[in-house]
């Protein structure tokens, strides 16, 4: 029996080394990791999506997508027939936003978000309080890739911009119940992940590592949520 493809989406800017600690059965499963491409100039999300399922080398993958690679992997769906599509830490459409997301689409706050903080985390770095911001902020170090203004900009006004408020039924979310940047308020119908964050794909990779072959096969029903 050939092996089933499971492709992993990071999140905006994320390397794919966000998933280093995924472990999946190799008998069963062929984990390929995808990255980041910086967009094209006037790029849609569409097109963009379209470009990336050209990466997609397998019939009928496990598309698994983390954040914005979430809202991606529902986009590639659209492009290419899949066995199963996977949304962590994400949403399955704007409606499922919280109201600060709302608010920047509607006044187009978004727009006067300074890139050049995010590329240099270690000046941030010196303006934070607190362990929790200061651990994030070395994740971030680590695994932030993509340090391209241009593809921040477009990127963040895709997520905010992002026009999906029909959720195809057969996609499975899962999100933990602690997120702070999609709250679990604001989301329906998903395996919750207690204690979870939206980083949950890196310090609960033992709930991934335990339930992921069941959720792929089919037997998300049995997970202990």
């Amino acid at each position: 029996m050939s092996k089933i493809p499971v492709y992993f989406m990071p999140g905006l800017a994320a390397s794919a080394l966000i998933f280093e600690r995924i472990k999946l059965p190799e008998d069963v499963f062929d984990i390929q990791l995808l990255e980041w491409e910086i967009p094209l100039n006037k790029e849609s999300l569409d097109e963009y999506a379209k470009r990336m399922s050209g990466k997609i080398k397998h019939e009928n993958p496990v598309l698994i997508g983390v954040s914005f690679g979430g809202i991606l992997v529902q986009e590639m769906a659209r492009h290419i027939a899949t066995r199963k599509v996977i949304i962590v830490s994400s949403v399955k459409s704007n409606l499922e936003f919280p109201r600060r997301m709302k608010v920047a689409k509607a006044t187009k706050a978004y727009k006067l978000i300074p890139m050049n903080l995010i590329l240099n985390l270690e000046n941030l770095a010196k303006f934070s309080f607190g362990e929790k911001i200061n651990y994030r902020i070395k994740l971030y170090e680590k695994f932030l890739s993509v340090r391209d203004i241009g593809y921040l900009e477009w990127a963040v006004e895709k997520v905010i911009m992002w026009d999906r408020t029909v959720v195809d039924p057969d996609v499975i979310h899962i999100h933990g119940n602690l997120d702070d940047v999609f709250p679990i308020k604001y989301i329906k119908d998903c395996i919750v992940v207690e204690g979870g964050t939206h980083v949950m794909i890196l310090n609960k990779y033992r709930w991934f590592n335990a339930h992921l072959p069941s959720i792929i096969l089919g037997k998300e029903a049995q997970v202990d949520k």
